[in-house]
């Protein structure tokens, strides 16, 4: 049985990945470690992690839902690509080893830094870019790069949104409000997908996977208070360097 003061700091882990999630993204990069440095093994950590963080991508996808409204074809497109990607990034992770995923976790926890440090810049150049309108629409051709991000999302996860939404700027002619809106559906696919996965494999561990569930939820609340007071740029900055900081420890213990 796990003691108080592990899941204690696990969902305050949580509360502070819901809260950065609200505002600025990047929460993966604080539960992950928390549950390593816990003792969890890094698969477990990862599987019980994705179970814990999919309320927070359902209500981020309902509270989007009116900007979801006249895009029912293309979800019917998109979401089944994410679900197909979610599934096999799982499958890849319940395959790999420990030992190999310990290795590949500095390089993970990396990418998903360099992915959150370029989420602003890529936000104003899709806003510039949409701006100006004009440019074709692929949509069709969109399938593709969202099941390979979703096949990164089921494996990993952290900066899944960056990959999908410059995807979707760069084939796919609407407003970035409604890209946003599908961004988060493919987003929850994607996750639900290896999360439903994850409950049969064995590596959950349930009682870190509630408390977080609950901190998390509870964070994304009181990122929404926050909302207007905290910088997002400012806490993004933060969140970079504590990721960068994280993956250069992994690989120095390498």
């Amino acid at each position: 049985m796990t003691s108080p003061l592990p899941l204690a700091i696990a969902a305050l882990a949580a509360v502070a990945a819901g809260a950065v999630n609200a505002l600025a993204g990047g929460g993966t990069l604080i539960t992950f470690p928390t549950l390593t440095a816990l003792g969890l093994p890094a698969v477990d950590a990862n599987v019980t992690n994705t179970i814990a963080v999919a309320p927070g991508h359902l209500g981020a996808t309902l509270a989007q839902k009116r900007d979801l409204a006249g895009q029912r074809g293309r979800l019917l497109r998109l979401v089944p690509s994410a679900l197909a990607g979610g599934l096999v990034g799982g499958l890849l992770l319940l395959f790999t080893t420990e030992r190999l995923f310990r290795q590949l976790v500095p390089w993970l926890i990396l990418l998903a830094s360099a992915l959150l440090a370029v989420q602003e810049p890529l936000r104003a150049w899709l806003l510039k870019r949409l701006g100006r309108g004009g440019h074709a629409s692929h949509e069709a051709l969109a399938v593709l790069p969202v099941f390979a991000a979703s096949v990164y999302g089921g494996y990993f996860g952290a900066g899944l949104s960056v990959i999908v939404l410059a995807a979707l700027g760069l084939l796919v002619e609407d407003t970035l409000t409604r890209l946003n809106a599908t961004k988060q559906a493919v987003g929850f696919a994607a996750n639900t997908a290896a999360a439903a996965l994850f409950v049969f494999s064995g590596h959950v561990h349930w009682t870190f996977a509630a408390v977080m569930a609950v901190g998390a939820v509870a964070g994304g609340a009181l990122g929404g208070r926050l909302a207007g007071r905290v910088r997002p740029a400012t806490l993004r900055a933060v969140v970079v360097s504590v990721g960068v900081a994280v993956g250069l420890v992994y690989l120095l213990r390498r």
